[in-house]
């Protein structure tokens, strides 16, 4: 999900419907919305599933995880593992979310994507994104994700902006039957969009009207 700004001066305060947008106060991180949003997802669909690898705590899988611990799986360090055993369990007919740091879901765990994934039903929703986890050092810090997800055939890539974004999208991405990359942060960033705002998948957001420029941003940057 892209947002797209046009300008003709330096004041934007309404989207392509006249609607005004205005940042609260309050931050949240994505991972924590993600992680509130499956637990609700859990109640309402009883084949959904989550992985993660041992990274709970983390990717706020937890949340699920102490709710329904016969749903949850926590492969380990073991993040190959896991791709491929999401990958087994979509076979079976349940909807596996999976769940690690970006690093690990779309650079370790490439492979068991590329060729177990790209079919069957599963969400891969990877936290810890872009450079936004300065804390934990370079080796972390996963921006090239968005191009090897986007290179594979079936997948639906998407990188949300906000809480209220997230918890449209953590639903949203159960109806697709197929595979799912969910692109989440790690920091606490502002809410922008309002619990009414309706998003559309592959459609952009337009912020504004005007001539003079353009500025495209997707994920926390749209902040």
């Amino acid at each position: 999900l892209a947002v797209i700004t046009t300008f003709s001066s330096p004041q934007l305060t309404e989207n392509k419907k006249g609607k005004v947008i205005k940042m609260k106060e309050e931050k949240k991180a994505t991972r924590q919305s993600y992680g509130e949003a499956l637990l609700e997802l859990g109640k309402e669909n009883g084949n959904i599933v989550v992985l993660d690898a041992d990274l709970a705590g983390a990717t706020k899988t937890g949340i699920f995880a102490k709710e329904y611990p016969d749903r949850f799986f926590d492969i380990g360090i073991a993040e190959q593992d896991m791709m491929s055993t999401a990958a087994g369990l979509a076979t079976c007919g349940k909807i596996p979310y999976a769940s690690t740091f970006a690093m690990f879901a779309a650079g370790r765990a490439y492979d068991q994507i590329r060729n177990s994934i790209c079919y069957p039903n599963v969400k891969i929703c990877a936290t810890h994104a872009g450079i936004t986890v300065g804390e934990d050092g370079a080796t972390h810090q996963m921006i090239e994700d968005l191009s090897l997800m986007r290179t594979i055939p079936n997948m639906t890539v998407m990188s949300v902006s906000d809480d209220t974004q997230t918890k449209w999208a953590v639903k949203e991405i159960s109806q697709i039957d197929g595979p799912v990359y969910l692109r989440l942060s790690r920091l606490a960033t502002p809410i922008i969009y309002d619990e009414n705002y309706e998003f559309k998948i592959g459609k952009a957001v337009q912020f504004g009207e005007g001539t003079d420029g353009t500025i495209f941003s997707t994920g926390v940057t749209v902040a």
